[in-house]
């Protein structure tokens, strides 16, 4: 299983590969409430995963969302994907590009993958860390992943059941969007990448306790070339770079809903 590729040679470890990805301001966090107060309390959430099981911040890699319309304007008009999950066609299947450019690639769509919805459930979970980690230390982020994940006081607080569902009527989000990527060192077959990032975490609905709200980050990967492909040996997670947030008025827990359920995420990042 692969998680896309971009295959862009920058020429033998040349060239800066940055992205450019544009996202939309706001400074309020869902349904009424100004987001710079409820930004805390999902940080802190999200800061426990990265701790105990040093994982990036939680946020839709393993659903293969959308589907074919028929050649009728209704079929094409109606969304078809799940909630969080990716849009487009199958994930390529292939790995990486052996370079400077594909190692961002690689940051970038881990990323993704580690902050998705998907890292909720099991088979899926560990369909991600076998794709993401060196053989070396998946076994033992594995073992980490399962614990932290089943621990029904973390499931509790961020307002899931214990086999990681939302409440009916209401809608789990968790997506991380790469705004760009560097790369920091480099070699043959290592190379070190930051990924600038922000993720949408928390439950979308009328009666959500924990509103679907923002947060910045910057993870350092440290990668290496193995198998064919670029995967993760260790990484740090740091706070911001964080924008100022414009003077944007919330959506209502509908139409954070509805958005969530019509836009899939990303396949791929990059």
């Amino acid at each position: 299983m692969s998680l896309g590729d971009d295959h862009q040679s920058s020429g033998g470890y040349g060239g800066t590969g940055q992205t450019r990805t544009r996202l939309p301001d706001g400074d309020a966090d869902g349904y009424g409430t100004p987001r710079r107060g409820g930004r805390s309390s999902s940080r802190s959430l999200v800061t426990v995963v990265g701790v105990v099981v040093l994982l990036i911040a939680a946020i839709a890699f393993a659903n293969r969302g959308g589907g074919d319309s028929d050649a009728s304007g209704e079929a094409a008009d109606k969304p078809k994907t799940s909630a969080t999950a990716p849009t487009g066609t199958t994930p390529v299947q292939s790995g990486f590009a052996h370079d400077e450019q594909g190692a961002q690639s690689a940051a970038a769509n881990y990323a993704v993958a580690l902050g998705s919805d998907g890292m909720f459930d099991k088979a899926r979970r560990h369909e991600i860390v076998d794709t993401v980690y060196a053989p070396d230390v998946a076994a033992s982020r594995q073992s980490d992943l399962d614990v932290a994940y089943s621990s029904p006081e973390f499931l509790a607080n961020i307002g899931l059941d214990k086999n990681g569902r939302a409440p009916a009527g209401q809608t789990f989000v968790s997506r991380v969007i790469p705004v760009g990527t560097k790369t920091t060192a480099s070699g043959a077959d290592k190379a070190t990448v930051e990924v600038w990032y922000t993720s949408l975490f928390g439950l979308s609905g009328g009666n959500s306790t924990n509103p679907v709200t923002e947060s910045w980050y910057t993870t350092t990967y440290q990668l290496t070339w193995v198998n064919n492909d670029w995967k993760v040996t260790d990484f740090q997670q740091k706070d911001g770079p964080v924008p100022v947030g414009r003077d944007q008025r919330a959506s209502t827990a509908d139409d954070m809903t509805k958005a969530v359920e019509e836009y899939g995420g990303f396949t791929y990042a990059r």
